[in-house]
């Protein structure tokens, strides 16, 4: 298949001058750096046709052979020598030509100078740039979240060509291992640490575990937090909710009772007697831990009166003194 024409990668006349060339350049490669792009790979493509359209046509030797010869331009002097006056019918795909000096005189430099004049370095001499960060979501039990836990992630993610070293190239010709693209992509398991206090939408970051930098440093990976409903414990914040069965006379006459605790043991608290159904109790300090810090919620309980049933003859006509001791008992 055809490869696009240079002069209108560029968009520039055939005619073009030499400054006219140059200025195109610069101002397509200012608008489709990858850094000015960061991981817009349709970007990145488009970059690299820029560069090898310019250093094609800022070249004098090779820009009058891409006129005569089109895309095999780089096969004229074989032509020549084969005395045949039409490149053959081959498909070659050349991308980001490397090398070969400019025939303009950009005051000392070629193209080289050139970008290390717009971008602050040379392309043999590429910043580093660290690798992209990842997410991946984590869904734990509100147990886990409490105490903190750990997961096993199997993960993908993208990394240099080990053949290509990232360039996409080999020898100018598109590399076979990654197809041109200069990524690969890798497997890998980790085992991830999760701290006590994560929540609903928590973001835990892991240090060096995202996407392989260019010769950078990785990205980190996020462990984006999902909390299980419990059957038992609603979480509010750092506090924690439960609702505790009181027996009626424990609530009228008082007494003691146990609060369970996501700890797995239980706390003695005191029912003061005339305890009202629904009334909240604060045990201090015995909710969930505050991520990143030794501080903790409060556990509150919530009291639910359990009236009794089955009643025998004798509890029956204790409730019936009870009513005629206390008639305002009755709902009228």
């Amino acid at each position: 298949m055809a490869k696009r024409d240079y002069y209108d990668i560029l968009g520039v006349r055939r005619d073009a001058s030499e400054q006219e060339i140059k200025q195109a350049y610069r101002r397509l490669a200012r608008k489709f750096h990858p850094d000015v792009n960061p991981g817009d790979k349709s970007a990145e493509a488009k970059f690299k046709e820029i560069n090898e359209a310019f250093e094609v046509l800022s070249d004098k030797d090779k820009r009058q052979k891409y006129d005569q010869y089109g895309d095999q331009w780089q096969y004229a002097d074989q032509f020549a020598r084969a005395g045949r006056q039409q490149a053959p019918q081959w498909d070659f795909h050349f991308s980001g030509a490397s090398g070969g000096s400019s025939g303009f005189d950009f005051g000392g430099g070629g193209i080289e100078d050139l970008f290390e004049e717009m971008f602050g370095y040379s392309r043999t001499r590429t910043r580093p740039r660290k690798g992209q960060d990842i997410e991946t979501p984590v869904e734990v039990s509100l147990e886990e979240a409490f105490n903190g836990t750990t997961r096993l992630l199997s993960l993908k993610s993208e990394q240099p060509c080990p053949t290509c070293h990232g360039t996409g190239l080999i020898q100018n010709v598109p590399c076979a291992t990654c197809q041109g693209t200069g990524v690969v992509m890798r497997g890998k398991r980790i085992e991830v640490r999760i701290p006590p206090g994560v929540q609903e939408g928590s973001r835990v970051r892991i240090a060096g575990k995202g996407q392989a930098g260019y010769g950078g440093e990785p990205g980190d990976l996020y462990l984006i937090i999902s909390v299980k409903p419990h059957p038992v414990f609603e979480r509010r914040g750092d506090d924690l909710y439960v609702t505790i069965p009181v027996p009626l006379t424990l609530a009228v006459l008082g007494g003691e009772l146990k609060v369970p605790t996501l700890k797995g043991n239980k706390l003695a608290l005191k029912i003061p007697p005339e305890t009202q159904n629904g009334q909240v109790f604060r045990l201090a300090g015995q909710g969930m831990p505050h991520l990143g810090s030794s501080a903790r919620g409060d556990l509150f309980a919530r009291v639910n009166i359990i009236l009794p049933t089955r009643l025998s003859a004798e509890e029956k006509a204790l409730f019936e003194r009870l009513r005629q001791l206390r008639p305002e008992l009755e709902v009228t």
